[in-house]
């Protein structure tokens, strides 16, 4: 026989059940929410390797944002979706991407290059931590040059010039080649140990070797897909081939010559009237290329400063993405990121092999580099090819390069 002091227990059991249930069905549903401020991140390379990078993030106005962290280099995302537990994180410029699932102080998916089919996994926790962890006091300081040779003894072997600034543990630096700069690196001297990464959503790099005060033997991975011996010595006398050397029209053509369509769907060429007695600089390039986004920088705020009505910019972009739509896609997302004016072209698409660039511009000798920049003076005339691009991680360098690249403006707006 029921109560009422037993129905009113039993009453109060059930809501309290009920309170119970609902909290429980709320916990199991949150929605995490990214804990804001420095996160530590790593990409599983090659030969049980770890890539770290470090990164911060942030919430402005209602939108989450990154900024990664290379040296000097800060890199802000602003394409970011979080859909409940899922993040889609698309880099600037470039077309590789971080997708997967997240918590309030974790991260995990994959670093996604879809025209290339490389997926690297991608992991990130929320904390203030080094780029690398070190065991030891460094054995060696490597400030200085490094003569350096990738795939020594090879058909594929390449000359390259480590340039290294070390405080106490602390390494960055680059490595400069005939065709361009490694950007910026940061790492450490762990012991006897280097340890050098980048990644900007296009370079995903890791460089490890021992060394000692005369030699530096190691290896370097690009994402999980390659890996690169190497061998360097001191040598504060090295330096690479003239990049003004490398490139040259050849015997038997007497100049540039293309017609190739922009994103409207027009052929342009060096003969429209648009040119015509004016002075046009080339740029051979793809907007997969960190090289030549950092030229594509360079230039774009040049001609947004100095607006000079006798100069004209062209950019023959070679894409490796599969389609003429995707292609295009990502040439406007360059130009949108960095107020591009000049036209950007689409030479190649679904491929970035440079023989294949070749047969694009045949009176070229060869098509070594992305970028290469063609100076063209108002005559028609190449007046200097520029192989390569050294980046603002090149320091004084690139210094050197602003003066030596206003000095042929000037040239071929005077011819």
């Amino acid at each position: 026989m029921w109560t009422k002091d037993s129905t009113r227990f039993r009453m109060k059991k059930t809501v309290f059940l009920l309170i119970i249930l609902i909290i429980a069905c709320g916990t199991e549903n949150k929605v995490p929410v990214l804990a804001e401020g420095p996160w530590h991140a790593r990409l599983d390379v090659m030969d049980n390797y770890e890539l770290p990078f470090t990164f911060d993030l942030r919430t402005e106005h209602g939108q989450v944002l990154l900024e990664v962290k290379n040296a000097e280099e800060q890199i802000l995302v602003d394409e970011i979706e979080l859909v409940r537990d899922s993040f889609h994180i698309q880099m600037p410029v470039f077309e590789g991407y971080l997708a997967g699932t997240f918590t309030d102080s974790t991260m995990t998916g994959e670093f996604i290059k879809e025209s290339l089919d490389r997926y690297v996994p991608f992991y990130a926790q929320f904390g203030n931590t080094g780029r690398f962890n070190v065991s030891n006091a460094p054995d060696q300081d490597i400030t200085g040059v490094w003569e350096t040779t990738f795939n020594p003894g090879t058909e594929e072997e390449d000359i390259a010039k480590g340039i290294f600034t070390q405080q106490g543990s602390l390494l960055t630096g680059t490595y400069r080649t005939p065709t361009g700069d490694y950007r910026y690196l940061e790492g450490v001297m762990d012991g006897d140990s280097l340890k050098l990464s980048t990644f900007d959503g296009a370079h995903a790099f890791l460089f490890v070797a021992k060394v000692t005060d005369s030699l530096m033997e190691g290896a370097f991975y690009s994402g999980n897909h390659s890996k690169e011996l190497f061998v360097a010595k001191p040598n504060t006398m090295f330096e690479l081939p003239d990049a003004n050397s490398l490139t040259f029209i050849k015997e038997g053509y007497d100049g540039i010559s293309f017609s190739f369509p922009d994103e409207k769907g027009n052929m342009i060429s060096l003969e429209d009237p648009a040119y015509q007695d004016k002075a046009v600089l080339l740029q051979i390039m793809g907007t997969w290329c960190p090289n030549c986004l950092d030229e594509s920088i360079f230039l774009s705020g040049y001609m947004n400063t100095k607006k000079y009505p006798d100069l004209e910019v062209i950019a023959l972009a070679f894409e490796y993405a599969p389609t003429e739509e995707r292609a295009f896609k990502g040439i406007n997302r360059l130009k949108d990121k960095l107020d591009i004016q000049y036209p950007v072209l689409l030479a190649q698409y679904g491929t970035s092999n440079k023989q294949k660039a070749n047969e694009k511009l045949p009176m070229l000798n060869h098509v070594l580099s992305y970028p290469t920049t063609i100076f063209i003076d108002k005559k028609g005339e190449v007046r200097n090819i520029h192989t390569g691009f050294n980046g603002p991680a090149t320091g004084e360098k690139f210094e050197e390069f602003k003066v030596e690249f206003d000095s042929l403006i000037q040239v071929i707006r005077t011819q």
